[in-house]
């Protein structure tokens, strides 16, 4: 059982490994090219922003192929907040590790522009 941030990070860093290496051959390229960020918690601002403290993850930036990465005032990057999802897993390591994929499969779809049902038929969730 993790009881560290630097298991918590080992883990999800794992994870998302794995989920990126079971991803269809046309999608590895994309998961390639957006960042994953490890953060515990989200911060002030995107609290202050309206985002709720139990945030799970966040795709920031344009969806790919929309407008220009570098003219968008946020990066694209999806960022996992892993003692949200720790907690979320009630400290269960299988059920933080499950979380963890479909999390990141979340925002990852968001980066592709998809929605619940885009992820659904393309067999992601």
């Amino acid at each position: 059982m993790p009881d560290s941030w630097n298991e918590l990070l080992r883990i999800a860093t794992a994870e998302v490994a794995a989920t990126c290496a079971a991803l269809p051959a046309d999608l590895k390229p994309h998961a390639a090219a957006v960042p994953v960020r490890y953060q515990t918690f989200p911060d002030d601002a995107l609290i202050d922003e309206g985002w709720d403290p139990d945030l799970l993850g966040l795709y920031t930036g344009d969806p790919v192929g929309v407008g220009d990465s570098d003219a968008s005032t946020a990066p694209r990057e999806i960022r996992l907040f892993l003692q949200n999802l720790w907690d979320y897993a009630d400290g269960e390591e299988e059920i933080y590790r499950e979380e963890i994929r479909i999390t990141y499969l979340h925002e990852f779809g968001h980066y592709l522009g998809l929605d619940e049902d885009g992820l659904e038929d393309r067999g992601l969730l």
